[in-house]
């Protein structure tokens, strides 16, 4: 295990996963800061703004989460919904590579109106789905919780509330740079459980753990989404006085993992008759990947398809 250093004004600014670690609790954590990444994934869709800082909100919270687990695969962070944004998905891989998607289906209120209220107002009545795929030979881990409460922090907080592995508290938050691009950030703090899986006491006492979770929330979105400020100043503005450490951060890309070849696969398993939503005027399929907006193009003789 590599040992965790002090903080210094060195490390990555943006696209990145920063561990950390107070000193006088023993409490872990995670600072992830979306820049270039993020905004590459929501350029390809043209999406509302409320729709592009609530995805960009769940990616920042999708490697959060997954750097807190131990896996060889994808994690996958999903709300399904009644509203007029009934689906979004993030996930990443175990070796950094995000991507994520919105889909519309409604009238989306502008970001004024949605902002303070984005599951209600976007989502609507539904859940979020935490996954862990790691193949076809391991069992796949999933929980739910509802989509209660007004933003996505509040929502999961529900669900770290529930959980029995351990207790967490986050601050999220996504919106526009000074140069127009969009970034994310989302700041996480852990309490494992004791042996035994009582969560109510962990490493550090109660009192301990409420001033933690304060200093969290005391960050502001203008200093989470700064470009010019590297995660490890602004850990340590928050928890200087308890002493914090930081261990190597890790690369954050955007990466869709379509492909030609998986496209046609999929395709050549599907009956011909099954596919005329896909077929253009001149006889060809179009397929566009609903993460990268990607479009591939195949012919019936791509496809195997032989003359009636």
């Amino acid at each position: 295990m590599t040992e965790p250093n002090s903080l210094d004004t060195g490390g990555p600014t943006d696209d990145c996963i920063q561990p950390y670690m107070i000193d006088k609790t023993g409490l872990h954590g995670r600072m992830v800061k979306l820049g270039p990444s993020v905004d590459a994934i929501l350029s390809r869709h043209g999406y509302p703004d409320a729709v592009q800082y609530m995805l960009a909100e769940m990616l920042a919270l999708c490697a959060g989460l997954a750097a807190a687990l131990k896996f060889d695969g994808v994690f996958t962070l999903q709300t399904k919904g009644d509203g007029p944004v009934p689906m979004m998905v993030a996930d990443v891989t175990s070796d950094g590579k995000m991507r994520g998607y919105a889909q519309i289906k409604g009238e989306v209120p502008p970001l004024h109106e949605a902002i303070a209220a984005p599951i209600p107002k976007l989502l609507g009545e539904g859940y979020m789905a935490f996954t862990v795929d790691q193949g076809d030979k391991m069992e796949r881990y999933q929980g739910i919780v509802a989509l209660e409460g007004a933003t996505v922090a509040e929502c999961v907080q529900r669900y770290f509330e529930q959980s029995d592995q351990f207790a967490s508290a986050v601050n999220l938050s996504a919106g526009r740079r000074p140069d127009g691009t969009i970034g994310a950030a989302a700041l996480l703090v852990q309490r494992l459980p004791e042996e035994g899986g009582d969560k109510s006491i962990g490493y550090a006492d109660q009192d301990a753990w409420q001033r933690a979770m304060v200093l969290l929330k005391s960050a502001k979105p203008e200093e989470m989404l700064d470009p010019d400020l590297i995660p490890n100043e602004l850990l340590f503005r928050l928890f200087h006085e308890d002493g914090v450490r930081v261990f190597p951060a890790r690369a954050i890309t955007e990466e869709c993992r379509c492909s030609r070849e998986k496209i046609e696969n999929v395709l050549k398993s599907l009956e011909p008759g099954s596919m005329e939503d896909l077929k253009t005027d001149d006889g060809t399929y179009e397929v566009t990947c609903e993460f990268c907006s990607r479009t591939e193009v195949f012919t019936d003789a791509d496809l195997g398809h032989t003359s009636a």
